[in-house]
């Protein structure tokens, strides 16, 4: 039997270092509240609106790619 877990990280924290801007600054920019930009910068959202990634991206000149990130990690028989 395998033991299979798959997950979406989000890289908010990275971008957000990276070009220098706080979670507070890309929740006044875009408009989303600070609680719900920090439910998807700790992974605990179930999910994203396009809107919202589509200003999440605007904001921080990126793709959606830079933010999702796809991860698989395998258990047993991998």
């Amino acid at each position: 039997m395998t033991d299979q877990t798959s997950f979406i990280a989000v890289r908010l924290d990275e971008l957000l270092r990276e070009r220098g801007m706080t979670l507070t600054e890309l929740s006044d920019r875009i408009g989303l509240t600070l609680a719900n930009l920090s439910i998807l910068k700790t992974g605990k959202a179930k999910a994203i609106r396009f809107s919202t990634l589509e200003a999440i991206c605007r904001e921080l000149r990126c793709q959606p790619g830079d933010l999702l990130i796809y991860s698989e990690t395998g258990g047993i028989d991998q």
